[in-house]
């Protein structure tokens, strides 16, 4: 009775013994229902997998695949790719005279035919001109090969004390013709090869000139696309940045061409003077080379004509070699500043990191494009970041005191040689320092 009144709670149908310590029924309760909950997950699988991870597996799946799919296509799509950004610089180029013809009141259609017939015509003549020579020398060496033989049968008698002949030479070509037949039956094979590279090259060339013809006669109608997938206040920013564009890069090849023509001129003069075979034909190499060919253009350029020269007198050889030297120093320091200071001008460090970094990413058509979109990544940078006035430092330029005191000199002694004293001329350099110097 005594515990019953202590602990009123209790009731008749909890058979929890009395000697339990405090606390144990919870305890069992507690464990009860992780017994319970281990039950119900034995029940269902016995530590299956969650119901997301499946799910998760597929979507990994499916992203992977997909992934795969991209770069397999961009791989088989990467010519096409270069062939458009080919095009799309090539459409910059040519955009700004087929902006003049249209603001003359000529349909861009028109225009964009009439430039695309001009610069075919001109590629014409160029490999026109270079065929005529390539065919007539190799005339002339066919012709002459017998006498070039026998000079050359001396030559080897002489230096090594032989006693050959052109006789023994034939024999021995003829006892082996089988080799030569063998020889000949490879290059036979190859020539299926090259004919389908031309073939292809032709292919990649017409492609490249659509697609230019399409971007440059629908250039308006191409920018007003792009616009209209940005929102209002991109749309100016993107506006301004094609326009920097279509002034670099149609500037840089507009003062590539001038330069060439200029060239091309002066050497067709020096060549017609000294009287150069095919005066015409290497004057037009040595401008379109030594313009358009990047880092090694000039050197390929003046290259053919000394070997030209070789073959008439090694003197002109000479003569050509100091005309070409001069005259490309008379480039670099008076043509190339004046006329690149209208259109753009690229720093020759630059251009040449550019043209390494685009061949080796696009190969050849990546070093044609390099110095293009330097101009145009540089027109951006100027327009684009600010810039800040620098102080006058000694760090920065250590020889410009230097200079300043030469150039102070120089101008005292033109004033002495003028007639004035060296009073006046101190009191008139004194004068012309600002305060505080």
């Amino acid at each position: 009775m005594a515990s019953s009144e202590s602990n009123p709670d209790r009731t008749p149908d909890d058979h929890t013994p009395a000697s339990a310590p405090p606390g144990g029924a919870a305890a069992t309760e507690t464990v009860s229902a992780t017994a319970a909950r281990m039950l119900r997950r034995a029940e269902l699988g016995g530590g299956a997998m969650p119901r997301w991870l499946p799910r998760a597996i597929l979507l990994a799946l499916l992203g992977v695949g997909l992934f795969q799919l991209a770069d397999w296509a961009f791989h088989q799509l990467i010519d096409l790719f270069v062939m458009l950004l080919v095009a799309f610089f090539l459409s910059l180029a040519m955009e700004p005279a087929v902006d003049r013809m249209a603001a003359r009141g000529v349909r861009r259609g028109l225009g964009t035919f009439l430039v695309f017939i001009g610069l075919a015509l001109a590629v014409a003549g160029f490999l026109t001109a270079l065929g005529t020579l390539l065919v007539d020398q190799v005339t002339q060496v066919a012709t002459r090969l017998p006498q070039l033989l026998q000079d050359l049968i001396g030559w080897i008698n002489r230096t090594f004390h032989t006693d050959l002949s052109l006789d023994q030479l034939q024999h021995q070509v003829l006892k082996d013709s089988g080799t030569i037949e063998k020889y000949a039956q490879q290059a036979a094979d190859n020539v299926w090869g090259v004919t389908g590279t031309v073939i292809g090259g032709l292919f990649q060339a017409f492609t490249v000139g659509l697609f230019t013809f399409y971007f440059t006669a629908e250039g308006p109608r191409v920018r007003r696309t792009v616009c209209s997938l940005l929102p209002p206040s991109k749309q100016g920013e993107v506006l301004r940045a094609w326009e920097i564009a279509l002034a670099k890069t149609g500037g840089y090849l507009y003062s590539r061409a001038l330069l060439a023509l200029v060239s091309t001129l002066a050497h067709w003069a020096f060549f017609a003077v000294i009287g150069l075979p095919y005066a015409v034909a290497l004057a037009v190499w040595v401008g379109v080379m030594s313009q358009f060919v990047p880092t090694i253009g000039t050197y390929l350029a003046g290259a053919l004509p000394v070997l030209v020269g070789l073959t008439v007198r090694p003197v002109d050889a000479l003569w050509v070699l100091v005309f070409v030297t001069v005259y490309q120093q008379i480039e670099n320091y008076l043509l190339h500043p004046r006329i690149t200071a209208k259109t753009v001008d690229v720093h020759p460090a630059v251009a040449f990191g550019s043209v390494i970094a685009g061949a080796a990413l696009l190969g050849a058509v990546g070093a044609l494009i390099a110095i293009p979109v330097a101009a145009t990544l540089q027109g951006f940078v100027g327009t684009y970041v600010r810039r800040y006035e620098v102080e006058d430092d000694p760090r920065i330029d250590r020889g410009e005191e230097r200079r300043e005191r030469r150039r102070h000199t120089v101008r005292r002694l033109r004033r002495m040689v003028s007639g004035g004293s060296e009073q006046d001329a101190g009191r008139s350099e004194r004068r012309e320092d600002p305060p505080g110097e």
